[in-house]
């Protein structure tokens, strides 16, 4: 702790306990110490222990329970705004991604699907809907439509591995993507399917990726948990 610094105590304590729950010092159902052992070992406060605990029960990283103490839940996903998957990126963090195939059908296409991949409206596609989680924790879910006949999807394959992934091993060049980012209130259908309340804050996210010669090949509109995800951005100064 730095007793110089105008950060309050509090909070350089809860910014070094969130950075070890993300690099995975202190994983999922490690327990802390109670406020007063902290305190005592820390040199700090109790008032300084217990507010910086709260501001990351606040944030979903720990939870209070009665008789066990305080442990920690889990870490927020940070995903870069990138051309990757959601699967690949849960597994680099450590994450333990699992999946649930919920529907995998040829349908025709609704006029947004269409235009997205450039076909006619009606005309047949490939439609995934996925439930992404980690540690057993319901994080997103993914819709995605592809052109027929693009290749195989076989449901037991999507839910061990990422639809990117397949499409890399069957030969499909991922060259590039128009992505856009927003946000909604969850449904009632969508938040018991998330684990979340009617009414919570959901992230959205649509992406049309394409291949090196400038075929759309996948279109996903996607749902995360703004309670356990969040997207990173790299901002450069145009000069």
């Amino acid at each position: 702790m730095d007793r110089s610094s105008p950060v309050p105590l509090y909070y350089q304590l809860s910014q070094q306990l969130e950075a070890a729950i993300e690099k995975g010092r202190l994983s999922p159902g490690s327990r802390l110490g109670n406020e007063v052992e902290l305190a005592a070992r820390l040199g700090l406060s109790r008032p300084t222990v217990r507010q910086a605990i709260q501001s990351l029960v606040d944030k979903g990283l720990l939870v209070r329970r009665r008789g066990v103490g305080t442990q920690v839940v889990h870490s927020q996903v940070r995903r870069p705004l990138a051309l990757s998957s959601l699967y690949d990126d849960l597994e680099a963090a450590g994450q333990r991604p699992t999946t649930l195939v919920l529907h995998n059908a040829v349908e025709p296409a609704a006029a947004p699907v269409a235009a997205a991949l450039g076909l006619a409206e009606g005309a047949e596609v490939h439609r995934v809907d996925r439930l992404r989680s980690a540690h057993g924790e319901p994080m997103a879910y993914l819709r995605n439509h592809l052109p027929p006949g693009l290749l195989p999807l076989d449901s037991a394959e999507l839910e061990s591995t990422g639809l990117y992934r397949l499409m890399r091993a069957a030969g499909i060049t991922l060259h590039s993507a128009r992505q856009s980012v927003g946000a909604r209130a969850a449904g009632a259908a969508e938040g018991k399917l998330l684990g979340e309340d009617t009414g919570a804050p959901l992230l959205t996210m649509e992406r049309r990726t394409f291949d090196g010669a400038g075929r759309a090949v996948e279109f996903g509109s996607h749902l995360y948990r703004a309670s356990r995800y969040a997207f990173d951005f790299q901002l450069l100064v145009r000069t």
